[in-house]
Protein backbone atom coordinates (compact mmCIF):
# COMPACT_ATOMS: atom_id res chain seq x y z
CA UNK A 1 0.00 0.00 0.00
CA UNK A 2 1.49 3.30 -0.89
CA UNK A 3 1.53 6.20 1.16
CA UNK A 4 -0.95 7.76 -0.32
CA UNK A 5 -3.77 5.26 -0.34
CA UNK A 6 -2.98 5.86 3.77
CA UNK A 7 -3.10 9.51 3.88
CA UNK A 8 -7.10 10.45 5.27
CA UNK A 9 -8.56 12.65 2.20
CA UNK A 10 -9.00 15.39 4.57
CA UNK A 11 -5.23 15.39 4.91
CA UNK A 12 -4.67 15.31 1.47
CA UNK A 13 -6.29 17.78 0.32
CA UNK A 14 -5.31 19.80 3.09
CA UNK A 15 -1.75 19.47 2.45
CA UNK A 16 -2.36 20.60 -1.21
CA UNK A 17 -4.17 23.61 0.10
CA UNK A 18 -1.76 24.95 2.33
CA UNK A 19 0.78 24.26 -0.15
CA UNK A 20 -1.00 25.87 -2.71
CA UNK A 21 -1.82 29.05 -0.77
CA UNK A 22 2.29 29.21 0.01
CA UNK A 23 3.02 29.57 -3.66
CA UNK A 24 0.23 31.57 -5.10
CA UNK A 25 1.24 34.34 -1.64
CA UNK A 26 4.96 33.77 -3.15
CA UNK A 27 3.88 35.26 -6.76
CA UNK A 28 2.35 38.28 -5.53
CA UNK A 29 4.78 38.78 -3.37
CA UNK A 30 7.51 39.43 -5.74
CA UNK A 31 7.73 42.34 -8.35
CA UNK A 32 9.20 40.54 -10.83
CA UNK A 33 5.82 37.98 -11.42
CA UNK A 34 3.98 41.14 -12.44
CA UNK A 35 6.57 42.63 -14.72
CA UNK A 36 6.49 38.94 -16.93
CA UNK A 37 2.37 39.43 -16.36
CA UNK A 38 2.01 42.93 -17.76
CA UNK A 39 4.94 42.01 -20.92
CA UNK A 40 2.83 39.41 -21.76
CA UNK A 41 -0.32 41.10 -21.77
CA UNK A 42 0.83 44.10 -23.54
CA UNK A 43 2.72 41.93 -26.14
CA UNK A 44 -0.34 39.32 -26.82
CA UNK A 45 -3.16 41.63 -26.68
CA UNK A 46 -1.04 44.23 -28.86
CA UNK A 47 -0.82 41.84 -31.65
CA UNK A 48 -4.48 41.06 -31.47
CA UNK A 49 -4.95 44.97 -31.97
CA UNK A 50 -2.59 45.36 -34.88
CA UNK A 51 -4.49 41.85 -36.40
CA UNK A 52 -7.50 43.34 -35.82
CA UNK A 53 -7.05 46.99 -37.33
CA UNK A 54 -5.54 45.20 -40.42
CA UNK A 55 -8.66 42.61 -40.88
CA UNK A 56 -11.23 44.28 -39.46
CA UNK A 57 -12.94 40.78 -37.99
CA UNK A 58 -14.97 40.81 -34.78
CA UNK A 59 -13.16 37.58 -34.22
CA UNK A 60 -10.53 36.60 -31.45
CA UNK A 61 -8.75 34.29 -33.90
CA UNK A 62 -5.51 36.04 -34.38
CA UNK A 63 -5.05 36.31 -30.33
CA UNK A 64 -5.26 32.43 -29.84
CA UNK A 65 -3.54 31.78 -32.83
CA UNK A 66 -0.37 33.32 -31.73
CA UNK A 67 -0.91 32.22 -28.01
CA UNK A 68 1.11 29.32 -27.97
CA UNK A 69 4.16 31.28 -29.53
CA UNK A 70 3.95 33.83 -26.36
CA UNK A 71 3.61 30.96 -23.92
CA UNK A 72 6.94 29.52 -25.23
CA UNK A 73 8.82 31.79 -22.77
CA UNK A 74 6.29 32.93 -20.82
CA UNK A 75 5.09 29.98 -18.94
CA UNK A 76 9.08 28.61 -18.51
CA UNK A 77 9.12 32.31 -16.69
CA UNK A 78 6.28 30.95 -14.13
CA UNK A 79 7.85 27.78 -13.07
CA UNK A 80 11.61 28.52 -13.61
CA UNK A 81 11.80 29.41 -10.26
CA UNK A 82 8.79 26.77 -8.48
CA UNK A 83 11.96 24.18 -7.20
CA UNK A 84 15.09 25.64 -8.39
CA UNK A 85 14.55 28.37 -5.79
CA UNK A 86 14.27 26.05 -2.94
CA UNK A 87 17.06 24.62 -3.89
CA UNK A 88 19.40 27.54 -4.75
CA UNK A 89 17.83 28.89 -1.08
CA UNK A 90 18.50 25.64 0.78
CA UNK A 91 14.91 25.77 1.33
CA UNK A 92 14.27 22.47 -0.51
CA UNK A 93 15.71 20.58 2.16
CA UNK A 94 13.07 21.59 5.00
CA UNK A 95 10.30 21.54 2.70
CA UNK A 96 10.91 17.95 2.30
CA UNK A 97 11.31 17.66 5.32
CA UNK A 98 7.70 18.62 6.26
CA UNK A 99 5.09 15.84 6.75
CA UNK A 100 3.73 15.71 3.49
CA UNK A 101 3.79 13.27 0.89
CA UNK A 102 5.90 14.79 -2.56
CA UNK A 103 2.72 14.30 -4.24
CA UNK A 104 0.95 17.25 -2.11
CA UNK A 105 4.05 19.50 -2.44
CA UNK A 106 4.26 18.93 -6.74
CA UNK A 107 0.22 19.48 -6.44
CA UNK A 108 0.28 22.43 -4.46
CA UNK A 109 3.04 24.11 -6.96
CA UNK A 110 1.53 23.04 -9.88
CA UNK A 111 -2.37 24.43 -8.96
CA UNK A 112 -0.41 27.91 -7.99
CA UNK A 113 1.32 28.00 -10.90
CA UNK A 114 -2.07 27.35 -12.93
CA UNK A 115 -4.10 29.78 -10.85
CA UNK A 116 -1.78 32.91 -11.76
CA UNK A 117 -1.59 31.65 -15.09
CA UNK A 118 -5.33 31.93 -15.04
CA UNK A 119 -5.29 35.46 -13.68
CA UNK A 120 -2.94 36.26 -16.01
CA UNK A 121 -5.50 34.94 -19.34
CA UNK A 122 -7.53 36.78 -18.00
CA UNK A 123 -6.22 39.44 -18.49
CA UNK A 124 -7.42 39.20 -22.05
CA UNK A 125 -11.02 39.63 -21.25
CA UNK A 126 -11.74 42.93 -22.15
CA UNK A 127 -10.77 41.70 -25.62
CA UNK A 128 -14.18 39.41 -25.59
CA UNK A 129 -16.12 42.40 -24.30
CA UNK A 130 -14.42 44.90 -26.87
CA UNK A 131 -15.81 42.55 -29.75
CA UNK A 132 -19.53 41.77 -28.19
CA UNK A 133 -19.87 45.70 -28.27
CA UNK A 134 -18.87 46.11 -31.92
CA UNK A 135 -20.43 42.76 -33.61
CA UNK A 136 -21.47 39.50 -32.80
CA UNK A 137 -18.44 37.41 -32.65
CA UNK A 138 -19.10 33.51 -32.19
CA UNK A 139 -19.25 33.12 -28.45
CA UNK A 140 -19.22 29.24 -28.74
CA UNK A 141 -15.69 29.76 -30.91
CA UNK A 142 -14.08 31.61 -27.69
CA UNK A 143 -14.79 29.59 -25.02
CA UNK A 144 -13.82 26.68 -27.14
CA UNK A 145 -10.05 28.79 -27.81
CA UNK A 146 -10.35 29.45 -23.91
CA UNK A 147 -10.65 25.73 -23.16
CA UNK A 148 -7.63 25.16 -25.54
CA UNK A 149 -5.76 27.75 -24.23
CA UNK A 150 -6.30 26.67 -20.40
CA UNK A 151 -5.32 23.14 -21.63
CA UNK A 152 -2.51 24.61 -23.36
CA UNK A 153 -0.65 26.40 -20.68
CA UNK A 154 -1.70 23.38 -18.34
CA UNK A 155 0.32 21.41 -19.79
CA UNK A 156 3.49 23.97 -20.67
CA UNK A 157 2.98 24.18 -16.42
CA UNK A 158 3.73 21.12 -15.76
CA UNK A 159 6.67 20.72 -18.07
CA UNK A 160 8.37 23.53 -16.62
CA UNK A 161 7.71 21.88 -12.98
CA UNK A 162 9.48 19.31 -14.03
CA UNK A 163 12.34 20.87 -15.36
CA UNK A 164 12.30 23.34 -12.56
CA UNK A 165 12.76 20.10 -10.51
CA UNK A 166 16.08 18.63 -12.07
CA UNK A 167 18.24 22.03 -11.35
CA UNK A 168 18.62 24.75 -8.72
CA UNK A 169 19.74 27.41 -10.97
CA UNK A 170 16.97 29.34 -12.39
CA UNK A 171 18.54 30.15 -15.54
CA UNK A 172 18.90 26.58 -16.35
CA UNK A 173 15.56 26.17 -15.83
CA UNK A 174 13.93 28.60 -17.93
CA UNK A 175 16.54 27.99 -20.83
CA UNK A 176 15.35 24.26 -20.72
CA UNK A 177 11.89 25.06 -20.29
CA UNK A 178 11.75 27.07 -22.77
CA UNK A 179 13.61 24.53 -25.08
CA UNK A 180 10.77 22.00 -24.50
CA UNK A 181 7.92 24.65 -24.73
CA UNK A 182 9.78 25.31 -28.22
CA UNK A 183 9.82 21.90 -29.40
CA UNK A 184 5.88 20.86 -28.70
CA UNK A 185 5.03 23.99 -30.25
CA UNK A 186 7.39 24.82 -33.40
CA UNK A 187 6.96 20.47 -34.06
CA UNK A 188 3.58 21.10 -35.14
CA UNK A 189 4.24 24.15 -37.21
CA UNK A 190 3.70 23.36 -41.52
CA UNK A 191 7.11 24.74 -42.46
CA UNK A 192 8.57 22.29 -39.98
CA UNK A 193 7.11 19.26 -40.78
CA UNK A 194 7.56 19.96 -44.52
CA UNK A 195 11.68 20.48 -43.91
CA UNK A 196 11.56 17.31 -41.76
CA UNK A 197 9.23 14.81 -44.21
CA UNK A 198 12.07 16.73 -47.19
CA UNK A 199 15.26 15.39 -44.81
CA UNK A 200 13.55 11.70 -45.35
CA UNK A 201 10.19 11.34 -47.27
CA UNK A 202 10.25 7.86 -46.85
CA UNK A 203 10.32 7.85 -42.70
CA UNK A 204 8.23 11.08 -42.65
CA UNK A 205 9.54 12.34 -39.18
CA UNK A 206 7.57 15.74 -39.89
CA UNK A 207 4.77 14.14 -39.95
CA UNK A 208 5.36 11.72 -37.14
CA UNK A 209 5.80 14.25 -34.51
CA UNK A 210 2.88 16.39 -35.68
CA UNK A 211 0.54 13.72 -35.40
CA UNK A 212 2.16 11.72 -32.16
CA UNK A 213 3.89 14.66 -30.33
CA UNK A 214 3.21 18.28 -30.99
CA UNK A 215 0.16 20.08 -28.70
CA UNK A 216 -0.43 21.91 -32.58
CA UNK A 217 -2.94 20.00 -33.86
CA UNK A 218 -5.10 19.18 -30.25
CA UNK A 219 -4.37 22.97 -29.45
CA UNK A 220 -5.72 23.75 -33.15
CA UNK A 221 -8.87 21.54 -32.78
CA UNK A 222 -10.20 23.77 -29.71
CA UNK A 223 -9.30 26.92 -31.40
CA UNK A 224 -11.58 25.42 -34.82
CA UNK A 225 -14.32 24.94 -31.53
CA UNK A 226 -13.79 21.03 -31.48
CA UNK A 227 -13.50 19.99 -28.15
CA UNK A 228 -13.33 16.39 -28.54
CA UNK A 229 -12.36 13.41 -26.34
CA UNK A 230 -8.41 12.97 -27.97
CA UNK A 231 -7.32 16.34 -28.00
CA UNK A 232 -8.55 16.74 -24.40
CA UNK A 233 -7.03 13.37 -23.61
CA UNK A 234 -3.80 14.60 -24.90
CA UNK A 235 -3.85 17.57 -22.76
CA UNK A 236 -4.70 16.36 -19.57
CA UNK A 237 -2.60 13.00 -20.18
CA UNK A 238 1.16 14.57 -21.22
CA UNK A 239 0.16 17.10 -18.07
CA UNK A 240 -0.65 14.16 -15.62
CA UNK A 241 2.72 12.74 -16.51
CA UNK A 242 5.06 15.25 -16.18
CA UNK A 243 3.29 16.03 -12.69
CA UNK A 244 3.73 11.98 -12.19
CA UNK A 245 8.04 12.47 -13.22
CA UNK A 246 8.31 15.72 -10.74
CA UNK A 247 6.83 13.10 -8.03
CA UNK A 248 9.31 10.72 -8.75
CA UNK A 249 12.34 12.59 -9.11
CA UNK A 250 11.84 14.55 -5.44
CA UNK A 251 10.76 10.99 -3.98
CA UNK A 252 14.42 9.99 -5.12
CA UNK A 253 15.88 13.10 -3.71
CA UNK A 254 13.86 12.63 -0.48
CA UNK A 255 15.12 9.07 0.00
Amino acid sequence: MSDLDRLPLKDLVHGIRVIAARELEAYFDAPIAYVYATVFLVLSCSAFMNAFFLNGLVDMAPYFDLLPFFLIPFVPAITMRIWAEERAHNTFELLMSLPMQPFQLVLGKYLAALCFYLIVLSGSLPITAMLLYLGDPDLGLILASYAGAVLLGAFFLASGLFVSGLTRDQIVAFALGTLLCFLFVFSGHEKVVEVLDGLAPTRQIGTTLYESVSVMPHYEAFCRGLIGLPHTLYFVLMSAFFIWMNERTLKQSKY
